[in-house]
């Protein structure tokens, strides 16, 4: 069933609750045709460790929230629960929803990991927002899906920020990326769902001939090919990489809200 503004497909979003890049990179990333209707997830718990776990104990209620819409697909934007979680309990998740509602539940774990495998990526690098002990969950996480973490770079947060990956600038998320040597990898990513990336790909899709990926383009690629149907292809993602079709979209949005284009 197609609805008016999703004649290609509406993807289902589950969101982190003060996660402010989410659905903003989602607008530039989806091509026309797909739409998004977004859900968040809360909780309660001070810590990030048990936040981030209490949002893949909970998938079930978060994604009760769309009700009847017509999904197509389910995406979990939200890569620190995997990390913390492990392989096998994100497999479980993904398995379970996936039979519960229907349709394919992507999570942002899984969508990078399918990327790397399109690229035919083995030695990767990494970009990190995160904390020295959530950077190396995501370093074991990487390592136990069968990659090499070659090198990680970490960005600078933003201090005294609301929060300190989502008060983070694009500018500071480049500057991440270009200290990352790229020397002998097949493909970085940019982790995180929080952290600003479409600038950074934009002005670099191709560090020193590798290509950049982060979690959201990442997310947004798998989930259309799950929506059209398509298998993931590393020609296919590679336009992504490049930036064709979002590329003008992110653009049109950060101008015509009073930014430089980067």
């Amino acid at each position: 069933m197609a609805v008016e503004y999703a004649p290609r497909g509406l993807l289902g979003v589950l969101t982190p609750q003060a996660n402010t890049t989410v659905e903003p990179e989602l607008m530039a990333l989806l091509p026309p045709g797909v739409a998004m209707v977004n859900a968040r997830m809360t909780s309660a718990k001070t810590t990030i460790v048990a936040r981030l776990l209490d949002y893949l104990a909970a998938l079930e209620a978060w994604s009760d929230q769309f009700a009847n819409a017509p999904v197509g697909a389910i995406a979990f934007a939200c890569t620190g629960a995997s990390y913390y979680a492990g392989v096998a309990e994100e497999e479980a998740a993904v398995a379970r929803i996936s039979a519960a509602r229907g349709v394919p539940f992507i999570t942002a774990g899984h969508a990078v990991r399918d990327a790397f495998h399109a690229l035919g990526a083995r030695r990767i690098g990494l970009v990190s927002p995160y904390p020295q002990d959530l950077t190396g969950a995501a370093a074991a996480y990487w390592q136990a899906m069968g990659f090499e973490v070659v090198r990680i770079s970490g960005s600078a947060l933003e201090d005294g920020g609301f929060h300190p990956i989502y008060a983070m600038s694009g500018e500071g998320a480049h500057q991440a990326l270009m200290a990352l040597d790229p020397a002998g990898l097949d493909a970085i990513a940019m982790l995180g769902t929080g952290m600003p990336t479409l600038a950074p790909i934009q002005r670099t899709p191709f560090h020193g001939g590798v290509p950049v990926l982060s979690c959201m383009l990442a997310l947004a690629w798998r989930s259309v090919c799950a929506l059209d149907g398509a298998a993931p292809s590393g020609e296919n993602l590679l336009a992504w990489v490049r930036g064709e079709g979002w590329g003008r979209r992110y653009l049109a949005r950060r101008v015509g809200g009073g930014g430089r284009p980067d």
